[in-house]
């Protein structure tokens, strides 16, 4: 990078600095660290969950999906309203309702704490493994291969600027700062598709494009027959399940709605996030799309992104890119270490460490918290650089289908015990322990390709020739079946139990509302608008691309 590139890079982090510093400092008097006061309006809301979505993986393997298999990976940026929509028009309404502040403690109203003690551990286990160690080791060696430094400074220097202003300001800080970071990321990624696309040739040629892995008539539709890679069906079935828990379920997306001021804001951050998903295929996936007409034989799509960036961006543009990438890690690293934080201090340390629960007790176990689960994510991400580095594990392969193999379970307890009031608490637990149990074998036995072992030894049996067909399937097809599967588990178990003293039945969504504002009209005109935006755009795609 040239000195032009270092001083937009260092301007950035200074302004990131100065950000996250003044929004500590005004809220230094603040006890609640973890939903920031409930102060938070739409706006926040809506850029602090684009920009915790937006991590350094997404925009690598985004960029090179479009580059092997075209528009088909924009499913997940385009069904994901509907998932918005029923996390602020359904899910947060209840959420809010009850006054909790994390997920655990939902599970503890509706079902006593056994299931909350079984989901305290599993949130944190899922933020570790999502948010926090992947997502740092990721961003260090990308940032490594920019800028040429060590691994190791990159790392660090991720780390402190994500725990910094999170231990610090909280909740407040991070959305804040996310924002910032979601209109840098929006602006930088924006620059570079427009740049890869006049290298193209115009409309016919971008028309006829043909990616690595596709016919050319299919590299622009977004809903593939049943003999693709990705098959239609795949999407409609299993992405369902994945969204229930990501956006609707997850502690480190729903926090954010939970951090605004009212009903009304947080629904208005969830329409507003609904309308920035549009953006993320135009601005990550078609630069993809382009590289495989302008730099094409690249055989490892985890480089188109840096190939784009180095064959196309001048003096001062690699640096803004370089920001917009340390923005995606800090923005998501950052709402991880929060999360984190929240959790063990407000679901386990108060629970069985200390009987001291006032707020400011809390913060100061916040801040420490935040700081060694920042040390720990340094850990990790060192860990995962000695494992890629030793050839046992493709990280960026893994970070695309492990999702699916956590979603079922907990998406199958959530909508039954939202949806379903006959739900009783000995078959939430009974889906979330075995739930588990299942999904983590069949996570272990395809990542292990545990087909093709079966393939060379006990193939005859019938039981082995179900597994081999069963782990054949896309991984969003798999999550379907589980899902399905725990759904029925979990109503049969409910109607062989009785419910228990330590279940809290939930009201109706109209009683949710009851003392509730939301968007009302202006919600119906907006996810009206958004709908018609979204089929417009598949149908453009699948019929006239």
């Amino acid at each position: 990078m040239s000195w032009l590139d270092l001083a937009v890079f260092f301007t950035y982090i200074v302004v990131l600095l100065v950000i996250g510093g003044v929004v500590s400092y005004r809220r230094r008097g603040s006890e609640d660290l973890f939903l920031g006061g409930r102060s938070m309006g739409w706006a926040n809301v809506g850029f602090s969950i684009f920009g915790t979505n937006i991590g350094p993986t997404f925009l690598i393997a985004v960029c090179g999906a479009g580059y092997t298999t075209g528009m088909v990976a924009a499913n997940f940026e385009w069904m994901a309203w509907v998932f918005l929509l029923l996390l602020g028009m359904v899910f947060v309404p209840f959420y809010m309702k009850t006054g909790i502040s994390t997920m655990p403690a939902f599970l503890n109203k509706r079902f006593g704490r056994k299931c909350y003690t079984f989901m305290s551990f599993y949130a944190l286990f899922s933020t570790v493994v999502l948010w926090i160690g992947g997502t740092l080791f990721a961003g260090g060696a990308l940032l490594e291969q920019l800028l040429g430094w060590d691994i190791a400074i990159c790392i660090w220097l991720l780390a402190v600027l994500a725990t910094s202003f999170t231990i610090a300001g909280g909740l407040a800080a991070v959305m804040v700062t996310d924002s910032f970071q979601s209109v840098l990321m929006i602006v930088g990624a924006s620059i570079l598709s427009i740049i890869a696309l006049s290298h193209v040739g115009g409309f016919d040629a971008l028309r006829q494009i043909e990616v690595t892995k596709v016919p050319a008539e299919q590299t622009w539709q977004l809903l593939r027959p049943a003999g693709d890679a990705t098959p239609w069906y795949a999407f409609l079935l299993g992405y369902p399940v994945l969204s229930l828990w990501f956006w609707c379920s997850d502690q480190t997306i729903v926090q954010r709605v939970l951090g605004a001021r009212d009903l009304r804001q947080g629904q208005g951050g969830t329409l507003f996030c609904g309308f920035l998903k549009i953006l993320p295929p135009f601005i990550f996936l078609v630069p993809g799309i382009c590289a495989a007409k302008t730099l094409p034989g690249i055989d490892d799509d985890k480089q188109v992104f840096l190939l784009l960036v180095n064959e196309y961006l001048d003096y001062g543009l690699k640096g803004l890119i370089v920001s917009v990438l340390v923005a995606a890690v800090v923005s998501t690293l950052n709402s991880g270490l929060n999360s984190f934080s929240t959790i063990y201090t407000l679901d386990i340390h108060q629970r069985w460490l200390s009987r001291n629960h006032s707020q400011h007790h809390a913060k100061l176990v916040g801040r420490i918290t935040t700081l060694l689960s920042g040390l720990m994510a340094v850990g990790i991400a060192f860990y995962l650089r000695h494992t890629q580095e030793s050839g046992d594990l493709n990280l960026f392969d893994l970070f695309q289908s492990i999702i699916g193999y956590m979603a079922p379970p907990i998406s199958a307890v959530f909508v039954l015990g939202i949806f379903w009031r006959r739900a009783t608490a000995a078959a939430a637990l009974t889906t979330l322990v075995l739930g588990s149990a299942i999904c983590l074998a069949v996570g272990i036995a395809n990542l292990s390709d545990f087909d093709s072992l079966l393939s060379v030894g006990e193939a005859t049996t019938p039981v082995a020739q179900l597994v081999i067909r069963f782990c054949s399937l896309h991984f969003l097809t798999q999550s379907f079946v589980l899902f399905a599967v725990l759904v029925v588990l979990m109503v049969a178990v409910s109607l062989a139990t009785v419910h228990s003293e330590t279940e809290t039945p939930l009201p109706s969504l109209a009683e949710a509302y009851a003392t509730q504002h939301g968007l009302g009209g202006a919600g119906i005109v907006g996810w009206g608008m958004l709908a018609v935006i979204m089929v417009s755009l598949y149908c453009f795609f699948q019929f006239v691309m």
